[in-house]
């Protein structure tokens, strides 16, 4: 065993760790980012789909456990500089102001968050210029207020999908712009090509972790990163009331590092994890458990991939992912709750439909993904204490979730097949995605007023201890039906002016 010691370590390179990285930058404090995997290489594979969907080139060779039935499957993470980020869709919305009060479903109740909208209102005006978001505020029908105009313009959209959007517009619907990180500034990288969604950015144009938050941060003398090195189990001192080291391994080799701050942002599963792990002396349940909550109320979203075909008319689209639809958000006149979110997909090709359909023949699937337009159908997924991840003694992680709020979602395929058909697609195809579909993991150690009844407090520190944070979706109360990582990203600037014990934003918002 070895030491080093810094100021601040922070576990995870992704959305919410990167973000603290970027925003503790110019601090003074010395910072350590670990980072279990290396830098995602640039490489023709990149943008190969057989590679990437096919042949799983960028998931890691782990198995995670489904404790429902003893089964393995393979999780949809990905360790790499930049976290999950590296291969996401790059949509970055804002969660709805009502996300943060106690909204009421078919399927139970999303509970109130401690922080409202206008807390984090500043903050994402801040995530959404770093990442170089580009929207059009004013056309979804439940966009949050903003006090602030989107950094750049929205993407536009292709021919073919402008049409279809004139169609839908023509059914009463209200279709907007998807809110996008990618680099469409002048001069900007993008290149609208076809493989975005799901891929890495060969050229580096998609906002993602690495790129926007940590190779900025590591200009700076005082941030350091050391890549291939797992976190294995955070140490306490005799007390139990403040963390003072990480066991890592590192290349075969195992140091332990200390911190004067702790910052784990793995992902909710593996912060969860490590810190279930981290057991023994005064944390006999796991580090900062004493509710009994860490791990518990695992969400990830129900979620369906839908594929619309019109036979006679091809689909030229490149870039497809420019729109989405908010009008069952929170219902309509006949489903009084919630129903969700539809989204377009990037365009779907056909190896992607290979790998997914392998009994299918291949020239059929190339006929369909030829002549389709592509969603994703997403609904809230409730919390439940039941719903949770478990450390194995074997090492292993172990996810037992049970899907919940279907009525809601099944309402919403529902909707999105009927928008789909009049528009005059006939086929409408759709897939409901298990608990391997896990990119927006959440909910494992949620932060509230109360420690009887949450992990972290509005600041994501940890109630038991003075030292320990947790800055990643494992702070979620509710997962909402948006994607997380702008929100992540929000609360990861907010708690990073708070550890510099600057003034928290405010927002300029009225009520």
């Amino acid at each position: 065993m070895s030491n080093a010691s810094f100021d601040i370590i922070i576990i995870g390179t992704g959305m919410g760790g990167g973000a603290l990285a970027y925003a503790l930058r110019e601090s003074g404090a010395r910072v350590l980012l670990l980072e279990r995997g290396d830098f995602l290489p640039r490489e023709r594979e990149n943008w190969q789909v057989d590679a990437v969907f096919g042949q799983n080139r960028y998931k890691p060779a782990e198995r995670w456990i489904a404790a429902a039935d003893g089964s393995r499957f393979k999780p949809g993470v990905h360790y790499y500089v930049g976290g999950n980020t590296k291969v996401y869709g790059a949509a970055l919305p804002r969660f709805r102001r009502r996300d943060f009060d106690a909204l009421e479903h078919e399927g139970g109740t999303a509970p109130a968050w401690p922080i409202e909208y206008e807390d984090l209102e500043p903050y994402y005006n801040l995530a959404e210029e770093l990442f170089f978001v580009h929207g059009e505020a004013g056309a979804d029908p439940t966009e949050p207020p903003r006090s602030q105009p989107y950094p750049y313009p929205a993407m536009p959209h292709e021919p073919y999908m402008a049409e279809l959007i004139d169609k839908l517009r023509a059914q009463g619907l209200q279709p907007y712009s998807l809110p996008m990180a990618v680099d469409l500034r002048a001069g900007g990288r993008c290149i609208r090509c076809a493989t975005c969604d799901g891929f890495p950015c060969q050229v580096h144009a998609k906002g993602d972790a690495e790129i926007c938050c940590v190779r900025p941060a590591l200009a700076s003398d005082d941030i350091e990163l050391w890549t291939n090195t797992e976190a294995r189990r955070i140490l306490t001192d005799g007390s139990g009331k403040r963390v003072t080291a990480i066991e890592v391994e590192r290349r075969g080799e195992r140091l332990s590092v200390s911190a004067d701050t702790i910052i784990v942002a793995c992902g909710a599963v593996n912060s969860a994890i490590l810190l279930l792990r981290s057991r023994g002396g005064h944390h006999s349940q796991g580090l900062a458990n004493s509710s009994g909550l860490l791990g518990r109320n695992y969400m990830m979203h129900n979620n369906t991939a839908i594929t619309a075909v019109a036979p006679l008319k091809t689909n030229p689209t490149v870039f497809q992912k420019t729109t989405a639809v908010n009008d069952y958000y929170f219902g309509d006149s006949d489903f009084a709750w919630p129903m969700g979110n539809i989204q377009a997909l990037g365009k779907l090709q056909a190896g992607m439909l290979s790998a997914a359909k392998p009994g299918l023949p291949k020239p059929l699937l190339s006929a369909m993904a030829r002549r389709s337009v592509d969603w994703w159908v997403m609904s809230e997924d409730l919390p439940d204490r039941e719903n949770r991840v478990m450390a194995g003694d074997d090492g292993s992680v172990r996810v037992h979730w049970r899907p919940n709020n279907r009525v809601a979602h099944q309402q919403l395929i529902r909707r999105a097949t009927a928008m789909m058909r009049a528009a005059g697609y006939p086929f409408v195809f759709s897939e409901t995605l298990g608990i391997e579909t896990n990119s927006h993991q959440c909910g494992t150690a949620r932060f509230g007023h109360d420690p009887a009844a949450s992990v972290l407090d509005p600041l994501c520190k940890a109630h038991d201890i003075d030292n320990l944070y947790v800055v990643d979706s494992s702070f979620f109360p509710s997962s909402t039906a948006m994607n997380p990582a702008l929100t992540i990203c929000a609360q990861a600037l907010r708690v990073a002016d708070h550890l510099q014990g600057r003034p928290l934003l405010q927002s300029a918002l009225t009520a």
